[in-house]
């Protein structure tokens, strides 16, 4: 079995990508009815090479096909001068999880964070994800914040 790579996705891994998203909005309730609009795909999939927005996209790969991705983006802070890494998104194919494909994401994440003076990365998962928060345990320390929202109707 070949190893993974972590890459900066590419305009020409849409198609690749796309089912891999689609995956990831499913697993969190975003499917047949309450699905994703497509001009909310485009306009993230445009963010990720627009240089004036803050988004970046890593895909995983083995063997020539796509099998994860991570989406983060940097954003000021109140309470430091550096930049802070929101991992807003992480998915493995269901095929591939249990192989590292997560935590070499994550670790990517890490890295790119540092190479920009970051010292600070997070990310939220549903309190129902225990399989991903047994691999978040290892890589990272729970903040004890809890997340409130109110979305407009």
């Amino acid at each position: 079995m070949q190893s993974i790579k972590v890459r900066s996705v590419g305009k020409e891994d849409f198609q690749a990508w796309k089912p891999l998203w689609d995956g990831y909005n499913a697993f969190y309730g975003r499917k047949g009815s309450t699905a994703l609009p497509e001009e909310i795909t485009k306009t993230t999939w445009a963010r990720f090479f627009d240089t004036d927005e803050p988004m970046h996209a890593l895909v995983a790969e083995r063997e020539g096909a796509l099998i994860g991705l991570a989406h983060y983006l940097f954003h000021r802070s109140t309470i430091q001068r550096e930049p802070t890494c929101y991992m807003q998104d992480l998915f493995t194919d269901e095929a591939a999880r249990g192989a590292g494909v997560g935590r070499a994401l994550i670790e990517e994440v890490y890295r790119r964070a540092a190479m920009v003076d970051c010292p600070r990365i997070y990310w939220h998962t549903h309190e129902t994800n225990a399989t991903a928060m047994a691999l978040y345990d290892r890589v990272a320390d729970k903040s004890g914040f809890i997340v409130y929202r109110k979305v407009r109707l």
